[in-house]
């Protein structure tokens, strides 16, 4: 088990003023593996807000390079750094913010081959992707493998939140049986800004064991007006990804 240096209690004291969080929430922390499926929208402030938290190790995983349109929402990267690896301008910056941990960049494509060697096992695994073939294999990964999956996706104004941990909670396939069309989506980088906040709060709560995590809940945010919904869901026992498993 990890222990908290000096450097440690200076930098995360105010978190560890949350009730339930404290110094054995920080080691926690600071013992914890997360997976990242994507540097990009979303995984910019999700892995930002794992790394000044103090994660352990941060594996990230995008096999793009980084392109002028990117740059309206995708903080981790800048102008000087166009046509360069996402993932490693990523881990470039999340070593900038903290020194002390690991981060792990992977530039590489998710399939069937790839999937175990990329992924591993972590203790949780955050969805920032923007495809939902990719999220359907992350998804059958982390049934067959009971990691937690933390789902994120936006659309113009609007994102969404949920935590994935059959049999506890539906899958991913349950709550979107099929993959939308293909499209080039609108997206203001508020939008990732704050979903992938959500998506990272997700990720605290669950290693540090404070809060409620979003089981069986889609919160679904609408920036245009400002409203929040939650949405419901239970397990589909027809569904070919989970309906086989039994708590």
């Amino acid at each position: 088990m990890e222990q908290l240096t000096k450097y440690d209690l200076a930098r995360y004291q105010r978190q560890m003023l949350i009730s339930g969080w404290g110094e054995e929430g920080q080691v926690k922390i600071k013992s914890s593996r997360v997976f990242i499926a994507g540097a990009g929208g979303l995984g910019s402030p999700v892995s930002i807000y794992l790394a000044v938290a103090g994660v352990g190790e941060i594996r990230i995983c995008d096999a793009d390079v980084i392109e002028l349109s990117n740059l309206n929402r995708q903080i981790l990267h800048s102008d000087k750094r166009i046509g360069q690896p996402k993932a490693e301008s990523a881990a470039n910056t999340l070593r900038e913010l903290n020194p002390t941990i690991q981060v792990i960049p992977c530039r590489a494509y998710l399939d069937e081959r790839s999937v175990d060697e990329i992924v591993g096992k972590p203790d949780v695994v955050v969805d920032c992707l923007d495809n939902f073939e990719t999220r359907y294999l992350l998804n059958t990964y982390c049934l067959n493998n009971r990691i937690p999956l933390v789902h994120g996706a936006i659309w113009g104004f609007l994102g969404q939140v949920t935590f994935i941990y059959p049999p506890e909670t539906p899958c991913l396939r349950c709550f979107f049986a099929g993959a939308p069309p293909k499209a080039v989506f609108p997206v203001i980088g508020a939008t990732p800004g704050f979903t992938g906040c959500f998506q990272a709060m997700e990720v605290l709560k669950f290693v540090t064991g404070t809060g409620t995590n979003l089981k069986g809940k889609l919160l679904m945010i609408d920036g245009e007006d400002m409203t929040f919904a939650t949405v419901n869901m239970e397990r589909k026992e027809s569904c070919p990804d989970c309906g086989g498993l039994r708590r």
